[in-house]
C-alpha cells in the first residue's frame, strides 16, 4: 500500500530539516505507511504503541494544548495550537519542551469550505501527505480525506455513530474511524472525563500502514472539531 518513490522531490520552501533528533536507541523505522518519510524518516519508539491516549484541558489561555500518552502514562507527543493565527498551523513535538519536532501541519487557506492541511516531515522538510476537511458533510459528520503527496485520495477519517445527535447533545461520546484503501487502520474514541477532554487512539489494526504521527494529527483534528462545537 502506498509504495512510492523515496524522497518525493525537494523539500518545500520554508520547512528546512529540523535538528535535535536522537541518533541511537529511541527510534524505529516503520515498514510501510501512508505517510512516507523517505529513507531518512524515523518514528519515535514511544509512538509505536498500539493504543495511545490524547488529552486536552478544557481551559487554555494562550492556545489549545494536546498531550499524547503511552499506555504507561509516559508523554510521547505534545501539540500547542495557537488560537489567534489566521491560517491554521501547528507542530507535533516529542514533549512540552518543544525542542524535537515530529510533524508540521499547515493550512493552505485562511477560509474555505473544504479546508486543506499539508503535512510535513519535520526531520526532512518533505511534504508527506495532506488532510482535507469536507466542509458541508462535516456539518453533520466530521469527515477528513487523506491525500498522498500527489494529491490522490487514499483514505478517510470519518465520525461514526449518532453524529447529528451529538451536535444537539454534546454529552454523547464520539468516535471516528481511520481507513486506508477501504481498510480500517485506526479508531479514535472519546472517553468521558471531568475537566479534561480525553480520546483513545487505537492503532492495533494498523500493521504499519499509517504513520502514527499522521494518526495523532487526525486525533488532534477530531479534538479541535469538538472544541469548536463547544464554543458554538
Amino acid at each position: 500500500m502506498m509504495q512510492g518513490p523515496p524522497g518525493y522531490g525537494p523539500p518545500p520552501q520554508g520547512y528546512p530539516p529540523q535538528q535535535g533528533y536522537p541518533q541511537q536507541g529511541a527510534w524505529q523505522q516503520p515498514q510501510q505507511g501512508m505517510v512516507h518519510q523517505g529513507q531518512q524518516g524515523m518514528v519515535p519508539a514511544g509512538l509505536m504503541h498500539p493504543v495511545l491516549t490524547v488529552k486536552r484541558p478544557f481551559l487554555s489561555i494562550f492556545g489549545r494544548k494536546f498531550h499524547v500518552y503511552a499506555p504507561g502514562g509516559q508523554l510521547v507527543a505534545f501539540v500547542k495550537h495557537p488560537l489567534l493565527r489566521l491560517r491554521a498551523e501547528f507542530t507535533i513535538y516529542s514533549d512540552e519542551s518543544e525542542t524535537v519536532p515530529l510533524l508540521h501541519i499547515k493550512g493552505r487557506q485562511v477560509i474555505a469550505l473544504n479546508m486543506s492541511y499539508d503535512v510535513f516531515d519535520a526531520g526532512t522538510g518533505q511534504m508527506v501527505g495532506s488532510i482535507r476537511r469536507r466542509g458541508f458533510k462535516s456539518l453533520f459528520r466530521d469527515t477528513f480525506e487523506l491525500l498522498d503527496p500527489h494529491e490522490q485520495v487514499v483514505g478517510i477519517c470519518e465520525e461514526e455513530g449518532a453524529a447529528i445527535l451529538r451536535r444537539l447533545f454534546p454529552i454523547l461520546l464520539g468516535k471516528w474511524k481511520i481507513e486506508l484503501g477501504g481498510q480500517l487502520v485506526g479508531q479514535i474514541r472519546q472517553v468521558f472525563r471531568f475537566f479534561v477532554k480525553e480520546f483513545t487512539l487505537d492503532l492495533s489494526q494498523n500493521h504499519n500502514r499509517i504513520d502514527p504521527r499522521f494518526a495523532i494529527a487526525l486525533a488532534v483534528f477530531a479534538l479541535m472539531m469538538e472544541a469548536n462545537r463547544e464554543q458554538g
